[in-house]
C-alpha cells in the first residue's frame, strides 16, 4: 500500500503550536476576542497524491470511513468534500462518500486545499491608519471589514491587508493582532508591528490598562451612568450568540457606561451611550446593553427585530483607544470621528454629534 504520510492537518497543527507555547509560559496568551473561534491556519499546498490498495479488513464499511482511517492526517470532512468535488476515485472511477467497501478496491487521492488555507495571505486592502512608529499600528476599521480570517471570511480582512502593508509582520503571531472589532463595528484597534510590542500589548490588556471607549445608539433610556459586571460566555441554545451567564466557562466581563444624551427615532426614545472597557469579551457591550434592557439601534443579533430597519448595523464606534507604547512607555491615546452613517442617525434623533 503507497500512502505519503504528513504530520496533520493545518488546523491540529495550529493548535498544537499553540498550546505548546502557552504551556511553555512564554508568552501571555491573547485577548479572550481572539480565542474565541480561532481558525486554521497553514496550507495544504503541496501534499502529494495518495494512491491505497483497500484489504478485506475494511470489507462493508462505508469508504470515507474506511479513509478518513488510513489517511488519518486530514479530517473525515475534508475527505468528504474531496470525495464530492471528484479528488477521489475507486478503481478509476469517481468515488461516492456512501459507497461499501469490498475490498481490493485502488483508491486514489488528489488531495485539494480548502478556502482557510489560503487565508493568511497579503492583499491589498485599503486601510485608514491613524498612527504607525516601529512598534505599534493604529487603525480606524470602517464597518463591514473582518478583522481576522475565519468561517465564511477567509480573504479580505484585516489581517490580510496588514500582511500587504507590512509583509514582516507574518512573523508576528495573528500578523499582530491583539484585540478585534466587530464586523459591523467601527473604529479604533491597536496592531503591534514586533513580538515584543505585542506581547507588551496582550499584558496591557490584561491588566487592564488599555483604554477602549466606544459610542452606542441604544433603545430606550438607561440611568446616566452605572456599571455592568457580569460573566459572558456562549449562549446556551443560540450558538451564534453570547450572554451573560453564570456558568463555570464564563468569562469576566466589566464595562462601564455613561448617558451622554436622549433623542427620538419616529416616536421611539433612543440614547447616546459611552462605554468603557475593562475587559474584552466576544460582544460585551452589545450583551451587557441588552442585559440591562437596551439594546443597540440596529443589532440584527441582539435587539429587537422589528426595529432593525432604521440601521443597517449595531450602531456602534471605538472613538477612543489609549494605551502606553510598548517600546517609549509613553501614555498615548487617540480619537477616530463618527463615521458618516452613525452622524447622520444621531442628527435624525436631533443628537449632536460629541466632540
Amino acid at each position: 500500500m503507497e500512502l505519503a504520510v504528513h504530520p496533520t492537518d493545518p488546523a491540529i497543527l495550529h493548535k498544537a503550536a499553540r498550546d505548546a507555547d502557552n504551556e511553555a509560559g512564554n508568552r501571555p496568551e491573547l485577548d479572550a476576542e481572539l480565542d474565541d473561534g480561532d481558525e486554521a491556519e497553514g496550507n495544504i499546498a503541496g501534499f502529494a497524491p495518495i494512491s491505497l490498495k483497500l484489504t478485506s479488513g475494511e470489507r462493508g464499511e462505508r469508504l470515507d470511513k474506511v479513509l478518513s482511517k488510513l489517511v488519518p492526517q486530514f479530517s473525515r470532512s475534508r475527505i468528504q468534500q474531496w470525495i464530492e468535488s471528484g479528488h477521489v476515485t475507486v478503481d478509476g472511477a469517481a468515488a461516492r462518500g456512501k459507497t461499501t467497501v469490498l475490498g481490493g478496491e485502488a483508491v486514489h487521492i488528489e488531495p485539494q486545499a480548502a478556502p482557510e488555507d489560503h487565508a493568511y495571505q497579503p492583499e491589498a486592502i485599503p486601510l485608514s491608519i491613524v498612527h504607525e512608529d516601529a512598534a505599534i499600528l493604529i487603525l480606524n476599521k470602517p464597518d463591514g471589514l473582518v478583522v481576522h480570517p475565519g468561517a465564511g471570511n477567509w480573504s479580505g480582512t484585516v489581517l490580510n491587508g496588514l500582511l500587504h502593508h507590512l509583509p514582516g509582520i507574518a512573523g508576528v503571531p495573528r500578523a499582530g493582532i491583539v484585540h478585534r472589532l466587530d464586523k459591523d463595528t467601527s473604529g479604533l484597534m491597536v496592531v503591534a508591528k514586533t513580538l515584543e510590542a505585542q506581547t507588551d500589548l496582550v499584558r496591557q490588556l490584561q491588566a487592564r490598562t488599555v483604554k477602549r471607549e466606544y459610542l452606542a445608539l441604544v433603545w430606550g433610556q438607561p440611568r446616566a451612568a452605572g456599571k455592568v459586571d457580569a460573566a459572558i460566555g456562549r449562549h446556551p441554545r443560540e450558538r451564534v450568540k453570547m450572554a451573560v451567564s453564570e456558568n463555570a466557562t464564563a468569562k469576566p466581563a466589566v464595562t462601564h457606561y455613561e448617558r451622554l444624551a436622549t433623542g427620538v427615532l419616529d416616536d421611539k426614545l433612543v440614547s447616546l451611550v459611552r462605554c468603557q472597557l475593562e475587559t474584552g469579551r466576544t460582544h460585551q457591550i452589545r450583551v451587557h446593553m441588552q442585559a440591562l434592557g437596551f439594546s443597540l439601534v440596529g443589532d440584527a443579533l441582539y435587539g429587537k427585530q422589528h426595529l432593525t430597519a432604521y440601521f443597517p448595523r449595531q450602531a456602534l464606534h471605538a472613538y477612543r483607544l489609549g494605551l502606553i507604547h510598548p517600546v517609549t512607555g509613553e501614555d498615548m491615546a487617540w480619537q477616530a470621528p463618527l463615521p458618516d452613517d452613525m452622524a447622520a442617525l444621531l442628527a435624525r434623533a436631533n443628537i449632536a454629534v460629541p466632540d
